[in-house]
């Protein structure tokens, strides 16, 4: 009763007009900033957050702020990724495997709609985890040390090779690619330049948003070209706005089971959306049979969206109960916090209630703001296919180079950005997914580091990477992954013994 209580005085603070329109304002400005290619959650969090320090604002009311720009960049990152192909921000590159095909197939507006819900329900499902168990969960998340978490970069990883069931094979070195970019930059322990050929430019490593506008945004422009004339619309025009009840069963058990996914992987510090919309694709991909995964399968939207959000929201968790940032975007919040001279972590639940239970409350009010501002605006969004090539190819080309340009505001950029966007165009002429490459490109980073400091805690015994319970687990389930597969299908194609008469 004592948590419920609690709730309720974070509902009065988060009810006060002064921050409902907060919370409004925050919805808005992160759909729309995760509609932009490239920007992404963390830019958005990072520009608002001296402003509402230079406003004043109270510390609930700047949390407040934030967090809802936060959930509505995971639900804004959808829309492009399903109309154009390029996702807003990394927790949105499986959207885009069957959200695309979809739009190709004049059902942009079925998709949409079914992303907001599917967000609506991760969201929903994440928040009251963190009012039920957050405590819990947050000792829980504490087992996970570098061992734990490079098992799980490992399992991830796997996932991708079976990702294209056509053609595991190219997934997996699509990923390989990923992972070798991941490496460029100067060595963070030992100070060693890697690959970056006596260019200043590369060394701080190649940025996430080139990687991700070039090989996407990029690389479509150019497909779009070749397959289209002037004035032709790049894909048809949407018909229906809305599911209907046969989809929403059949999304059903899809979105429950990813929300509880993203939920579990946003308490692990770190993991981010990324990784929990990926194993949540690759999850329904394996229950439903995976045939009509990545041609414009509704579960293969409804999945990755679930995810993704309950992620973003569960991520809140080891921020608030531990002071660990579960993810980038809440990394940037503790430094907010920091700001007005808060310490997050577990004395915040009693030291300061009206903050910790507001943001609870908030993120409830935000996330059915969210809904209620989205699925009006469908239509409007839906209206983008409408556009014809002539503008809209200029257009995604002007906001992909301002979204590098404002990385480092080098041209070097701009140009690393056209190259990888020819590298992608060829990649995909030769049928290699471009999913599995950068999410190669993310989890390599976070691979390499655990697997170093797994070994500098051990002195170097590879043992300390198989010795905990969680680590065989997760390493069992990757070898699982890659064989059993193939030792389905052989056994698929073995005749069966007839009994003779």
């Amino acid at each position: 009763m004592e948590t419920w209580s609690f709730l309720m005085q974070g509902f009065a603070v988060a009810l006060t007009p002064t921050n409902l329109m907060i919370a409004l304002i925050g919805c808005f400005i992160g759909t729309i900033v995760g509609l932009l290619p490239g920007l992404g959650p963390i830019n958005g969090v990072a520009i608002l957050m001296p402003l509402a320090f230079a406003l004043h604002l109270p510390a609930e009311s700047a949390l407040i702020l934030l967090a809802t720009v936060y959930i509505g960049c995971e639900y804004g990152g959808r829309i492009s990724s399903i109309l154009l192909n390029v996702p807003g921000d990394a927790g949105a590159i499986m959207t885009a495997l069957d959200g695309y095909p979809m739009a190709q197939k004049g059902q942009a507006g079925v998709a949409l709609s079914i992303s907001a819900v599917s967000s609506f329900i991760g969201s929903t499902i994440a928040i009251l985890g963190i009012i039920l168990f957050a405590p819990i969960l947050a000792n829980w998340s504490l087992a996970f040390g570098p061992a734990e978490y490079f098992a799980l970069m490992v399992f991830a990883i796997a996932c991708l090779g079976s990702m294209m069931s056509q053609n595991p094979l190219k997934s997996f070195l699509a990923a390989l690619i990923g992972l070798g970019m991941a490496t460029v930059g100067v060595d963070a322990n030992t100070g060693v330049y890697r690959f970056t050929f006596d260019s200043v430019h590369l060394s701080d490593g190649i940025q996430f948003v080139v990687v991700v506008i070039g090989l996407f945004s990029v690389s479509e422009i150019l497909l779009m070209l070749e397959s289209t004339r002037s004035g032709q619309k790049a894909v048809r025009a949407s018909g229906r706005m809305m599911f209907n009840l046969k989809e929403a069963a059949m999304c059903t058990g899809a979105t429950f089971r990813s929300a509880f996914i993203g939920f579990f992987v946003g308490i692990l510090p770190g993991a981010g959306a990324t990784i929990a919309s990926a194993i949540a694709y690759m999850s329904e991909k394996k229950i439903s049979g995976g045939e009509t995964f990545g041609k414009g399968d509704i579960r293969g939207v409804a999945a990755p969206e679930a995810a993704n959000n309950a992620s973003a929201c569960g991520s809140f968790i080891p921020m608030l109960t531990l002071g660990i940032p579960g993810s980038g975007t809440t990394a940037v919040m503790v430094g907010a916090l920091t700001l007005y001279n808060i310490t997050p972590g577990p004395a915040m639940f009693t030291e300061q209630p009206d903050i910790v239970w507001g943001l609870i409350a908030a993120l409830l009010i935000g996330n059915v703001m969210l809904l209620i501002m989205n699925i009006p605006m469908i239509n409007i969004f839906a209206r983008m296919l409408t556009i014809p090539l002539w503008f809209l190819v200029p257009t995604i080309a002007a906001i992909s180079a301002v979204g590098v340009y404002a990385v480092h505001s080098t041209t070097f950029d701009l140009l690393l950005m056209v190259g990888l966007g020819v590298f992608g165009y060829i990649l995909r002429k030769m049928e290699f997914p471009m999913s599995p490459l950068i999410l190669g490109f993310v989890l390599g980073e976070m691979l390499e580091q655990n697997l170093r400091r797994a070994l500098s805690i051990s002195n170097g015994n590879l043992p300390i990477l198989w010795e905990s319970p969680i680590s065989k687990v997760l390493l069992l389930l990757a070898v699982a992954i890659l064989v059993v597969p193939f030792i389905w299908k052989r056994c698929q194609r073995r005749p069966v013994p007839t009994v003779a008469d």
